[in-house]
Order: C-alpha cells, then structure tokens, then sequence
C-alpha cells in the first residue's frame, strides 16, 4: 500500500474512533474500558513481536516505546475500571 492509503485509513479511524467514543452512554463506559484494555494487549503483543525482530536498533528502540505506554494504558484502564466499579458497590450500613 502506499502512503496515500495508508494515510487516509488512519484519519478515517481517527474519525470513526473519535464519534464512536464520545457517542457512548455512560452505563457502557466500563465493558467499552474492558474492550480497550484488551486492544492495548494485543498491542503489546505485535509491539513485542516488532522489537524482536531483525532489523534498525530504531525499529527495536520504538518497540520498547511501544510496550512501555500500552503498559502504561492497560494499567491505567484497569484502575480507572475499579474506580468505575467501586462506585456502583452498595455501602455498608452501620
């Protein structure tokens, strides 16, 4: 593919991406966080897969980038997850 469509596919899911988050109810806000959690591993896994591979230290260099903030994304949806889950909890009565 050339960069031209490479290109205009991103800034079509950029779009796309952007209606559909801002479009969601709060009440599926957590399964959508779940989702993304599990986005970010499969991320993590074709970030892995790139640093590994033969090629530029460049190439391995952003595969580390790339592991270490979807680290830092998944960790951080799973603690706003709990937040999130923490709030809908019944309270003890005393």
């Amino acid at each position: 593919m050339d960069f031209i469509s490479i290109l205009s596919i991103f800034v079509m899911a950029c779009f796309v991406g952007y209606y559909v988050v801002w479009s969601v109810t709060p009440a599926l806000h957590t399964p959508l966080m779940a989702v993304t959690n599990a986005i970010s591993s499969v991320i993590i896994v074709g970030a892995l897969v790139a640093s590994a591979a033969e090629g530029s230290p460049v190439a391995k260099w952003l595969g580390l980038a790339a592991v270490v903030l979807a680290s830092v994304n998944i960790f951080g949806g799973f603690a706003v997850t709990e937040r999130m889950l923490a709030m809908y909890k019944k309270k003890d009565r005393k």
